[in-house]
């Protein structure tokens, strides 16, 4: 467990990835209370650098024996390092907040987004995951509904950044970009097609079902999260030619009736949500918007008059940041205040 400190020894681990990136930044913005920050990393990135407070931070190479010492690792190193490094990194007396799907579904493993479910972090037994980026800006808005009407199902549709794939993957949208503006041939390499000027129906592995790991994920990670089995959720994930920044179109449907207004006004007083919802105006959120932004952003909230208590919402949020690495250290911050 956690011992109460004034500042903490803290571990970044794939820290030169985008999202590694992001953790350092977020926390530094945020101003954790940090004695120490490490950074690590595969052997490629040995003796690289990442400023922190203005001073530069050497990356260290990542073993099983680094963690004696360190309170609190954030993980975005993948699955399989994961699986490999966190055990031992709890094992050291570290609490680990992981990133990757490794750990989402273990009984023995709380999933937390802090504006849904923080009071599951109390019964962390050294690692604690963090959810998929588009399960977690879905939930934040779900969540209020759910309290003032209870949610009985859920369709979603994302609309998904090539950033959530990672640096090959921008660059890969990037090239194609040039490349057909250029009148030249495209090559996929990260995506089995083109993602310039194209949507793709497809994020991560297809299934026997013919569901896509992705949207499994959401299926699962949302029950979890919400503590309530009897939410029935499905998805379509699909990849979009957007550098940074997820949509998703949410049809909600409800036990108890809830006017638009009604849910404009429990939307308005959650927290980490900004209601953007003035679409005779044109205001609505945008993916670019929402860029380095903490917040969930909700609009064209709307009556589904097709079902007898049906919602229509979209949502826009930084996938990087909240999505990620945010959420990552806002967990840290209830980590620390609930030592």
């Amino acid at each position: 467990m956690l011992k109460k400190k004034d500042k903490y020894i803290v571990a970044v681990v794939g820290a030169t990835g985008a999202v590694g990136n992001e953790m350092v930044s977020v926390l530094e913005e945020r101003n954790f209370p940090v004695e120490k920050l490490r950074l690590f990393a595969s052997e490629r990135s040995e003796g690289k650098s990442i400023d922190f407070h203005d001073n530069p931070v050497t990356v260290e190479i990542l073993t099983d024996k680094i963690f004696d010492g360190i309170d609190i690792a954030l993980f975005s190193a993948g699955g399989d390092r994961s699986k490999e490094f966190a055990p031992a990194a709890a094992k050291a007396g570290c609490v680990v907040i992981d990133n990757s799907s490794a750990w989402r579904m273990d009984p023995e493993v709380p999933l937390v987004v802090p504006e849904v479910n923080p009071q599951d972090i109390e019964r962390h037994k050294g690692i604690i995951a963090n959810p998929n980026c588009s399960t977690i800006q879905m939930v934040v808005a779900l969540k209020p509904i759910h309290d003032a009407a209870k949610i009985r199902r859920v369709v979603v549709t994302t609309f998904q950044s090539v950033s959530g794939t990672g640096k090959k993957a921008m660059d890969e949208l990037l090239n194609q970009t040039s490349d057909i503006l250029n009148f030249k041939e495209i090559k996929p390499v990260v995506y089995p097609h083109q993602i310039a000027f194209n949507c793709l129906p497809h994020i991560d592995k297809f299934m026997d079902n013919g569901y896509t790991k992705e949207e499994i994920k959401m299926v699962n990670e949302t029950k979890k999260i919400l503590g309530d089995d009897s939410v029935k959720v499905t998805a379509t994930t699909v990849r979009v030619p957007v550098f940074r920044g997820h949509a998703e179109s949410i049809n909600i449907e409800t036990e108890k009736k809830l006017s638009a207004n009604d849910a404009r006004a429990v939307l308005s007083t959650a927290p980490g949500i900004i209601v953007f919802d003035a679409p005779e105006k044109n205001i609505y959120p945008l993916p670019a918007d929402t860029a380095n932004k903490d917040e969930v952003y909700v609009g064209r909230v709307r009556e589904d008059d097709t079902i007898e208590n049906g919602l229509n919402i979209w949502i826009a949020a930084d996938n990087l940041r909240k999505g990620a690495a945010l959420n990552a250290v806002q967990i840290a911050e209830e980590l620390i205040r609930r030592a």
